[in-house]
């Protein structure tokens, strides 16, 4: 399954989580940092390094005012920059099988201000510079509905 990435400053791809992993220098066991879980994790910071490199970004380069992750079952979290130091991505089991709970991505934020910003079932995150938005962590699910679905049965 393929993780769809958007950058504001960087543009936009879509990989496999393999692909994914592999852009972050930090590879640790998930345990590590987050009391109860187990499996491959990946730091976000060392993460966001690597992704920056991918795209032809050379320094340091602008902070990140924080990260949405979307969830499969439209679940999303806005966690700000200053959350995210010791954040990981849970993307395999110990044995390098994908996940079994949480596929295909799971992120932990320990220490971040509220458990609903470890997100399981991960498709989509989005890197936002917008100044602001950083100021406090949101989530909750995000709802999808179309014009056809507001319409009552006999079509009006």
């Amino acid at each position: 399954m393929k993780i769809e990435v958007y950058d504001e400053m960087y543009g936009m791809a879509k990989l496999e989580v393999d692909e994914l992993a592999r852009l972050s220098s930090v590879h640790l066991e998930a345990g590590e940092r987050v009391a109860g879980a187990s499996g491959r994790a990946f730091d976000v910071p060392a993460w966001y390094r690597g992704w920056r490199e991918s795209r032809g970004a050379g320094g340091d380069g602008e902070t990140p005012s924080g990260i949405r992750v979307e969830a499969a079952d439209e679940f999303q979290a806005f966690i700000p920059w200053e959350e995210l130091g010791r954040a990981i991505i849970l993307y395999g089991q110990a044995g390098g099988e994908p996940l079994d709970k949480g596929y295909p991505l799971r992120l932990y934020v320990p220490g971040g201000s509220s458990e609903c910003l470890n997100v399981k079932s991960v498709v989509r995150i989005r890197v936002l510079y917008r100044s602001g938005e950083g100021a406090s962590a949101s989530y909750g699910f995000r709802n999808r509905v179309t014009p056809e679905q507001l319409r009552k049965p006999d079509g009006t």
